[in-house]
């Protein structure tokens, strides 16, 4: 019997036709005289129903139990009206079984496939299984069609899909590489990408103008709830364009997607803000912009006041700044987990003022100082405002940007259907690291300092800022990129400014650097993030959703135990000796 249909496309426009459809068997219901299957696949369900009266049809579907594969053809019929279901799309029509085959069998399955309270362990365990569940493959249909979205707007604006290798050479890149040891050449080894940063820039030297790739990279780092150690980039890259070009093609591509995959109408052009004001407001480079509750510096109202940790923090460089919870109603125990809620983010002190003045600090602060204080805040009847202080400002943006969403969620100020999208700029070139001893690029080493900057490179390379962007959705970033340098005389004082010697730098980027020689155009790229992508576009919290085969927390897949070890064999003609050390 060769499919006519799948399962959800059979409604009241079949009605009298013959049909065969194929699927799993969802639920089986004897009813004496009647058996009714609610038969499944990718698209849906569909009911048959079987008749006592065909004497052999029947008996077959009396053994049919739950997750069977079958096949059965029939008439399709009009539900009475009692038996309608308007929540399904099938749901005024039936099948009349005529033929029905038994594919496969099927064990009893660990879980149930609609049972929501499966433990996540043993879902990954038979990830097969919970693929069937319909959330999960409307998911992966969503993550299909933004893929060809996506694909079909590049495509229209003159980009070529090319790809680039996967077993290269490790260059530093932000986290540690995956490394695959080669048997030809004992005692080396390829890493897998982390980017295709520079071969996309190689692209370019070759003349490719606009490049595009929808590709598999791998960070070897800590997992968290939107973060996986192999993940899909949207990855492009542009010659002869400025940042303004990169933006407007880039808003433009995810009006598409939007409008595409949700319907949803997203309002161009896009807030800008750069990576100060985003920090100064919000403690956060990917700010969440949905609701107020913004940081502000009240280090010049507090200053000498004689309260320790106040005095402390400014005279070390750091700053006392403050949030303000509109008609906030927190309980003595709620206050009290904020202040443990900053501890996660290395701050030590959480102090509260109410709109009314009430304060544990007006033993150190004058009443005309906590007037002050209200009154920037704008505080008023029933507000709360919350002050953390510190000699590093990291910390205090941390805490304070991290709790600030952390109450959000609290108090429902979040709305999964309200897209706000804004562009972080101007991010700073350089961080310094206090556990390497030396200044690191912020973003990658291949971004271009602003023009402006450059002759800060030599006397202050802590002040110059990238012609890098973000751009941020609701308090995610769903992609970055920047202008690339192209000369080769400015990318080698780069490298010399984060202390990578002259042979590291020939070793590791000794081609890209030999490419420039031989007219490099100005160009500039940006990745997104396509699976934290798809995650947002469904409102979903996990990654893993989002992604047939993810891995857990500790980097392993419970569906096929990898890691594993490997035979003696493989390992000798790698030429490897595992250590007994653990």
């Amino acid at each position: 019997m060769k499919r006519s249909h799948m399962c959800n496309d059979v409604t009241e426009k079949n009605l009298g036709q013959s049909v065969t459809v194929k699927g799993w068997v969802h639920k089986r219901r004897n009813l004496g005289q009647l058996i009714f299957i609610s038969l499944r696949d990718r698209t849906g369900l569909v009911q048959i129903v079987v008749n006592q009266e065909q004497q052999n049809l029947f008996e077959l579907a009396q053994t049919l139990r739950s997750e069977f594969v079958i096949e059965a053809s029939g008439k399709v019929i009009a539900r009475t009206l009692e038996n309608i279901n308007l929540q399904m799309n099938t749901g005024k029509i039936e099948i009349e079984a005529s033929e029905l085959k038994i594919l496969s069998q099927a064990d009893v399955p660990p879980f149930q496939i609609l049972d929501e309270n499966v433990k996540e362990d043993l879902r990954l365990k038979y990830r097969y299984l919970d693929l069937r569940r319909p959330q999960l493959q409307k998911n992966l249909m969503v993550r299909h069609k933004t893929a060809q979205s996506i694909r079909e707007f590049l495509n229209a604006n003159g980009f070529l899909e090319i790809e680039t290798p996967f077993l290269t050479k490790s260059t530093p890149e932000g986290a540690r590489d995956y490394l695959v040891p080669s048997r030809i050449h004992h005692g080396k080894f390829y890493a897998l990408p982390q980017s295709p940063q520079l071969f996309k820039q190689l692209l370019m030297v070759a003349g490719f103008d606009r490049y595009y790739q929808i590709v598999k990279c791998f960070r070897d780092e800590d997992l968290r709830a939107d973060r996986q150690p192999e993940f899909t980039q949207v990855d492009m890259e542009l010659s002869f364009i400025d940042m303004d070009d990169i933006i407007s093609i880039n808003e433009n591509l995810l009006k598409k997607v939007f409008k595409d995959i949700l319907n949803v109408e997203i309002q161009t052009p896009f807030l800008r803000m750069t990576y100060n004001e985003a920090m100064e407001r919000f403690g956060s480079d990917k700010p969440d912009v949905r609701f107020d509750m913004e940081l502000k510096n009240i280090s010049d109202i507090v200053q000498n006041c004689g309260f320790e940790i106040f005095d402390s923090a400014i005279k070390n460089g750091g700053s006392v700044r403050a949030i303000k919870v509109d008609n906030a109603n927190f309980s003595r125990r709620q206050l009290d987990s904020f202040v443990d809620f900053v501890k996660e983010y290395k701050a030590k002190f959480l102090a509260n003022i109410s709109a009314n003045g009430k304060t544990s600090l007006s033993k150190f602060l004058s009443d005309e100082q906590i007037k002050k204080i209200i009154s920037r805040m704008n505080a008023r009847d029933n507000d709360l405002i919350l002050i953390c202080a510190d000699a590093s400002n990291k910390i205090v943006f941390d805490a304070l940007g991290n709790l600030r969403c952390h109450i959000a969620k609290k108090l429902n100020l979040t709305n999964t259907n309200d897209y706000k999208f804004l562009w972080v700029t101007e991010f700073p070139m350089f961080e310094w690291s206090a556990e390497e001893n030396k200044f690191l690029a912020m973003h990658h080493p291949f971004t271009s300092p602003m023009d402006e900057d450059l002759n800060l490179l030599d006397s202050a390379p802590q002040n110059v800022r990238a012609k890098a962007y973000d751009i941020i959705l609701n308090g995610f970033e769903l992609g970055g990129g920047s202008l690339r340098i192209y000369n080769y005389e400015l990318q080698k004082k780069i490298f010399d400014l984060i202390n990578l010697t002259e042979k590291d730098i020939q070793e590791r980027f000794g081609f890209l650097l030999e490419a420039f020689k031989y007219g490099a155009p100005p160009h500039g790229g940006l990745a997104y993030g396509f699976d934290r992508l798809v995650m947002l576009l469904l409102g979903n919290d996990y990654i893993r959703d989002v992604i047939a085969f993810p891995k857990v927390k500790n980097a392993s897949c419970p569906l096929t135990n990898a890691p594993e070890t490997i035979y003696p064999q493989q390992l000798n003609e790698l030429g490897i000796k595992i250590s007994d050390e653990s």
